[in-house]
This record gives C-alpha cells, sequence and structure tokens, in this order.
C-alpha cells in the first residue's frame, strides 16, 4: 500500500468553530498521508469521544490545558467519518451532534447545485447513542436522504422519540433503509442512485443506550445495539470502522486484518481511566470499550492495515503528544486520528 502527502497548504484544518489548527510540514508528513488511490474518499471530520475535546463540563488536565494554550495536543469535534466513490455524493457514517459546525469545515460537503442541495446523499447508523443520531436533526431541511439502519435502530428513533418526525414531515424527506446484522448492502441515495460503495455491518455489542427503556429493549434484536462496519470499494479495497469495541477475539482480528485501513476505538487509555481522573464512574469495559493498551497489545499482530485510533476521550493521555502513551501509540505503528485528515482508497 502506497502513502503519499498531500499539498501541504490543503492540511489547514479547521477543527471547530473557535479553533484552527496548522500543521507543520513534518507532521503533516507523518499524520495527513492518503492511500493513492480513487475507488474510496474518507475524511475523518470529527474524532473525539462524546462531549468533544474539550468536554464543555470537564475541567481536567487534558481540558484545562487545551483552553490555557499549554497542551501539546489539537482540540477535536465528535466522531463523525464522511465517504464518496465519485466525489459528489457522500455518505455519512453516524450524525454526530457537531455536525453541522464540521459540515461548514468542509468545502466538499457545501452546496453546490441550486438554492437548497447538499452533497450528503445519505447516513449509516451503527447504534442509537445521542453522540452517533443527534445531528440527524440537523439534517431535518427537506434535504432528500436515505437512512441506513438495522430493524431495532430504526424502531427506537421513529417509534419511541416524536422528536424524530421532524425527519418525515414532507412525503419521502428521509428514506428509511433496514439492513441485516451480517449482511452486505450497497449505499445509495434517496433515489435508489447506487454509489459503487458497498458495506458490511458486524455486531459487536448487545448494550443499547440506557434511555431505551427495559421493555423497549426487550422487543428488540440485542445483536443490532452496536455494530461495526466494513465499507468496500469496487475494487476491492476496504475500510473498517470500529469506534466503539467492547472486546477483541479471533473473529474480529481476522476481519480487521483483511482490511486495508481500520479506524479503531480509542476511547480510553486504561480501564480505570474515569475513575481515576473523576475520583468515580464505570470503567472503560463496563461503557463498552476496550482500553487501548490492551488494543496495542491484542492487535500487535494486525499487519496489512493502516491503524488508527479514533473516538477519544476528553481525558486519553495520549491525546497529549508530549505524552509517553503517545509515544507508545506511536511507536507501535499506530496513528491518532485528528478532524479533518483525508486519504483515498
Amino acid at each position: 500500500m502506497h502513502l503519499q502527502c498531500g499539498n501541504v497548504a490543503s492540511f489547514v484544518i479547521l477543527l471547530a468553530p473557535t479553533y484552527v489548527a496548522a500543521f507543520s510540514q513534518s507532521q503533516l508528513q507523518s499524520a495527513s498521508q492518503a492511500v493513492n488511490s480513487r475507488e474510496m474518499q474518507v475524511k475523518i471530520l470529527g474524532s473525539a469521544a462524546g462531549g468533544a475535546f474539550p468536554q464543555w463540563n470537564c475541567a481536567c488536565e487534558n481540558c484545562r490545558g487545551v483552553r490555557a494554550g499549554t497542551f501539546h495536543g489539537k482540540p477535536r469535534t465528535q466522531t463523525q467519518m464522511a465517504i464518496t466513490r465519485d466525489g459528489r455524493s457522500w455518505f455519512l457514517l453516524g450524525a454526530s451532534p457537531d455536525l453541522r459546525s464540521q459540515i461548514e469545515a468542509t468545502p466538499e460537503l457545501h452546496p453546490r447545485d441550486g438554492l437548497r442541495q447538499s452533497p450528503i446523499a445519505g447516513v449509516v447508523l451503527a447504534n442509537a447513542d445521542l453522540d452517533h443520531v443527534l445531528g440527524l436533526l440537523l439534517l431535518r431541511e427537506l434535504q432528500p436522504l436515505r437512512v441506513f439502519a438495522t430493524v431495532s435502530v430504526r424502531r427506537i428513533l421513529r417509534e419511541d422519540n416524536s422528536i424524530f418526525g421532524m425527519l418525515q414531515r414532507i412525503s419521502n424527506q428521509v428514506v428509511w433503509n433496514d439492513f441485516e446484522v451480517g449482511a452486505e448492502f450497497s449505499l445509495c441515495d434517496a433515489e435508489g442512485t447506487e454509489s459503487g460503495l458497498r458495506c458490511h455491518a458486524y455486531s459487536l455489542s448487545a448494550h443499547y443506550p440506557t434511555y431505551v427503556t427495559e421493555d423497549r429493549q426487550s422487543q428488540l434484536v440485542a445483536g443490532e445495539a452496536s455494530l461495526g462496519f466494513v465499507v468496500e470499494s469496487p475494487t476491492g479495497t476496504r475500510l473498517a470502522y470500529m469506534p466503539a469495541v467492547p472486546e477483541l477475539n479471533d473473529s474480529l482480528l481476522k476481519k480487521i486484518d483483511e482490511c486495508d485501513v481500520l479506524l479503531f476505538d480509542g476511547t480510553f487509555w486504561s480501564d480505570d481511566e474515569l475513575i481515576r481522573v473523576q475520583g468515580s464512574g464505570q470503567t472503560a469495559r463496563q461503557m463498552g470499550h476496550v482500553p487501548v493498551e490492551e488494543s496495542l497489545i491484542k492487535l500487535a499482530g494486525v499487519q496489512r492495515p493502516r491503524k488508527i485510533f479514533l473516538h477519544i476521550n476528553n481525558t486519553n493521555p495520549m491525546l497529549n503528544e508530549a505524552s509517553a502513551q503517545y509515544r507508545q501509540v506511536r511507536s507501535a505503528g499506530w496513528e491518532v486520528a485528528e478532524d479533518g485528515w483525508q486519504f483515498d482508497l
């Protein structure tokens, strides 16, 4: 797999409305590499976990430092991916609460034809977490969209949350496309035009968000709660998107090693991270995330894909590029995703 760097000027990256980060030449060469092909374009619009970085109500060491301008790292918006084959019709993996600012920071996603139009053709949902679906409400301006979801996730959003009725004010405002876990489906727009990209969904967790009532959960399919995706181009190149992974087994490791790029759960560095930082809370595993220090060991034998951590919590020490944890990640051949990165498959 050949990696290349783009034009340096093109990588002055807008991270959020109040933050702009400019990479140095060496940072650009090491971080913003692109796989040299044109079958699938990928943009990381956001790379943080829920609450973004800095988190609005957090005064941990990382958040204090980035606000003060003394932190050796960059702010980040909440995790959001955008993919396309032709550069015109884009598909979102999830719909983050920061989606509006992320769209404005990405010229490729700006309207280009007519008074009211968007290149965003569809959204693929991996779960019903608020950090993953609230952005759908920002896309309510009568823009034709196709939303891909499991039956369980669709029922949670459409039957239990009246606010999502804003997506159904006119006929075919949003076309819902149900898919089954384990099955492959084609990404197409609201009119059914094929993109050439295909997506395969894998079950990663049986835990639904806490706002879903026990009665409703009893009616849902456990394996549809939280998914990972492998998106494949017409030539067979594969992108694995797995931002919330509770455990790593041999089956998942095999799937990952068949991919060209891996975007993997980097939420917490250690299992007890939140407890140590704030004195209470759940462990990483209880929240459905394999700690990074464990992932580095278990994924050490995975050689094929370019490996990138994303969905990084504000408390994670690897956000600090002067930290031992960041150096450990880089020396293991991993990268730490930043808002604005782009590459081709």
